[in-house]
């Protein structure tokens, strides 16, 4: 198949997360299957404007808040030419509306959309663009075949008006090759709880903050690590400052792939907090290390967090049950021991081998029809 998927971000963007390892890894397999794949996205200050990432031929034009209209006007010029079996519009951020300016056969694939909650990011004129642009969606894409990578997500797009008959669930993956438990199954020797993400506001990692400083009242000494960048960065600093636990707390920015697998493997817990997550994969990332998570009972994350197996749900934004849920792991040694092994078990489930095999499969069907 010849196959031209759009995003707003590809893997190398440096405002990339969770949707964009999902599109390289699902389709960079569809490569390796022997499909052509091409992908129009974004660029940014000082990247190159054509590459090629794994075999998937990538075309950035526009930038963050200009692709939208970037998008078509690249397509119409460079790629309509193209004889794409099928078009994926990877709908991450906002929809791009391919079926007003492609007449290629096309399928949705949705991680999560953002509804009110782009509130809690972005300011008022960039959240009220957001909350409209998405109001569309039952309508522009009505009959189109759709990919919803939860249950959680499938939900919210019935709940807005597609059907359910024209949405296939297909989890996302991980590598489990690389995500394994420490070979001697060490960990730090202070209590560590890791957060690992964009810092975004929606991510709520103030709840975890909130938490440690708890914590530390009740005598509780534990570190806080947070691996990742953004633009909530200054806030957080100076709620740190202002709670008094900027000695608990390590920014640690970007990290490695390294040593984010040694982050994942040597912390006593994994937390996340969110409001909504497509999936939350970096909850499956931990149980694969045997690492148990702690995390917001939110749309998607309830999917990748089994509550009393894999980790702990709790209400979000109940910052009493969250102090709770990590104290009383931190606490318990055997808990965190059987949580990590049987994560290990869970997340063996899913790989992105499986992913990329489902997604060949539900569009070589649609193609064939």
């Amino acid at each position: 198949m010849r196959i031209l998927v759009v995003n707003w971000l590809d893997r190398e963007n440096p405002l990339a997360g969770g949707a964009e390892i999902h599109l390289h890894e699902t389709f960079s397999r569809m490569v390796q299957l022997g499909h052509k794949v091409t992908l129009l996205t974004s660029g940014w200050s000082g990247c190159a404007a054509r590459v090629d990432l794994d075999g998937i031929d990538i075309h950035r034009t526009g930038a963050r808040y200009t692709f939208l209209f970037a998008a078509a006007a690249y397509y119409l010029r460079h790629l309509s030419r193209e004889s794409f079996d099928v078009v994926v519009e990877d709908l991450n951020k906002v929809p791009l509306f391919t079926p007003c300016w492609t007449r290629s056969r096309i399928v949705l694939l949705v991680h999560h959309l953002f509804g009110l909650t782009a509130f809690e990011e972005a300011r008022i004129p960039i959240a009220s663009a957001t909350w409209l642009l998405e109001r569309p969606i039952p309508w522009i894409f009505a009959n189109t075949p759709t990919i919803a990578v939860s249950e959680s997500t499938k939900k919210d797009l019935v709940k807005r008006g597609l059907h359910p008959e024209q949405i296939k669930v297909i989890p996302n993956g991980i590598d489990l090759d690389w995500y394994t438990p420490h070979p001697n199954h060490a960990r730090s020797a202070d209590p560590t709880v890791l957060y690992l993400g964009r810092l975004k506001k929606y991510k709520r990692v103030d709840l975890l903050l909130h938490a440690i400083d708890k914590l530390a009242q009740q005598g509780v000494e534990v570190t806080l690590k947070i691996a990742g960048t953004g633009d909530d960065l200054r806030r957080l600093e100076s709620l740190c400052i202002k709670l008094g636990i900027s000695n608990q707390v390590d920014f640690m920015g970007y990290v490695s792939e390294e040593r984010k697998l040694e982050l994942l493997r040597t912390c006593w817990l994994h937390a996340l907090t969110s409001s909504k997550e497509g999936w939350g994969i970096s909850c499956l990332e931990s149980s694969a290390c045997g690492t148990p998570t702690v995390a917001s009972d939110s749309p998607g994350l309830r999917e990748s967090v089994v509550s009393g197996e894999t980790g702990l749900l709790v209400p979000h934004g109940d910052q009493q049950k969250l102090t709770l849920a990590i104290g009383s792991l931190l606490s318990d040694h055997q808990a965190r021991k059987e949580m990590g092994r049987r994560g290990r078990r869970f997340a063996e489930r899913y790989s992105w081998d499986n992913s990329a095999r489902a997604m060949e499969d539900f569009l070589t069907r649609l193609v064939a029809q």
